[in-house]
């Protein structure tokens, strides 16, 4: 993710921020723009010179920052429109919990807009759509609970409110074994899924797909139930980015889809604090065929993106380690590996 200062005082605000700690202004994020905007404490709507733009009608609810057209007639954000269902707020702490959720979704949706892909249309055509849902297990009548299960079907993406429990979703992480377990991923994950349906089913691309990840025919509910009782196999590290990616062609494409997008917007973000040894003001132009202005999220050739992400996450293992922590980083991708990043990238590029 990039930088961003307060157009009013130039103090450095970040991707959340709806005020400036500094001059007190109203901020707001548009996103065709990638850009923050500012209003004066009396200003009801903010303006490019041209364009006005007003708030989404969440930001009173849970801090949303973006903005929308003022001739929009929608009340929602481009983010929040495409949330169908809000966990029920009477619930104690399930209002912070949405927050957190909403938030992971807007840094998703800017990774999205920079891919440049397409999110569906909610008017038009909302049964092909992105769409998603946040539910709360319940307790029935029989005093048995009812799981809600974080998972996609047809564009639907479900999230358990109880993933932005912070506390939960790392006895999670720690019984499943995961390295990283974040809303983020959450996200980015279940929406490899839509886009899986979309830009590989059914297309040219899907011989390439199975040669590289699987044939996706295996029944889908044996391979989960004998992943749950066996476990990944031995040596799972060699080919997968994670262990729950073994278990089936589909969760692989998820799981290493979802990689691809910590890895693009992780070096955006090295790059925008010189922590790569670039900075946006050089171009972050690195080879031919490397990546230009636009940052990793245009870059055309997949090599300059590994080029520039192994040696800073070797650098950020060691920082870690030199604070007692454990390391950033925790993954090593092999050649294996590389060719599922390089088929998501080939696939998201194609379609730029």
């Amino acid at each position: 993710m990039r930088r961003y200062t307060c157009p009013n005082c130039s103090n450095e605000v970040h991707f959340r921020n709806s005020a400036c700690v500094n001059c007190h202004s109203r901020l707001g994020y548009v996103p065709a723009w990638d850009r923050m905007f500012h209003a004066g404490p009396d200003d009801i709507k903010w303006h490019d010179g041209v364009t006005a733009y007003r708030a989404c009608a969440n930001r009173q609810m849970i801090s949303c920052n973006w903005l929308i057209e003022d001739e929009d007639p929608a009340d929602h954000c481009r983010s929040c429109r495409h949330t169908l269902i809000i966990p029920d707020l009477s619930a104690p702490g399930n209002r912070d919990h949405w927050a957190s959720l909403e938030e992971a979704k807007r840094r998703l949706f800017y990774s999205l807009e920079k891919f440049r892909l397409d999110m569906g249309d909610l008017a038009a055509e909302p049964g092909s759509a992105l769409r998603f849902e946040f539910k709360a297990d319940e307790l029935s009548a029989d005093g048995k609970t009812r799981r809600v299960m974080t998972g996609h079907a047809n564009g639907l993406v479900t999230i358990n409110v109880a993933e932005a429990d912070d506390p939960t979703r790392e006895k999670y992480r720690k019984a499943m074994g995961e390295p990283y377990r974040t809303l983020i991923g959450h996200f980015r994950h279940e929406v490899g899924h839509y886009y899986w349906d979309h830009m590989v089913y059914n297309t040219s691309r899907l011989d390439a797909y199975r040669a590289i990840f699987g044939d996706e025919r295996e029944d889908y509910g044996s391979a989960l139930k004998r992943h749950y009782d066996h476990g990944a196999p031995n040596g799972w590290e060699a080919t997968h980015v994670s262990s729950y990616a073994c278990s089936h062609s589909w969760e692989d494409f998820a799981e290493t889809w979802a990689h691809y997008f910590h890895i693009v917007d992780g070096l955006e973000t090295a790059g925008w604090y010189g922590l790569d040894g670039h900075t946006p003001d050089a171009g972050l132009d690195r080879t031919p065929g490397g990546w230009s202005d636009a940052g990793p999220y245009g870059a055309v050739e997949f090599e300059p993106l590994m080029q520039a992400w192994v040696p800073l996450t070797v650098a950020m293992n060691a920082m870690n380690r030199s604070i007692g922590l454990g390391d950033f980083y925790p993954f090593v991708l092999s050649e294996t590996i590389f060719a599922k990043l390089e088929f998501i990238h080939r696939l998201i590029h194609d379609h730029r």
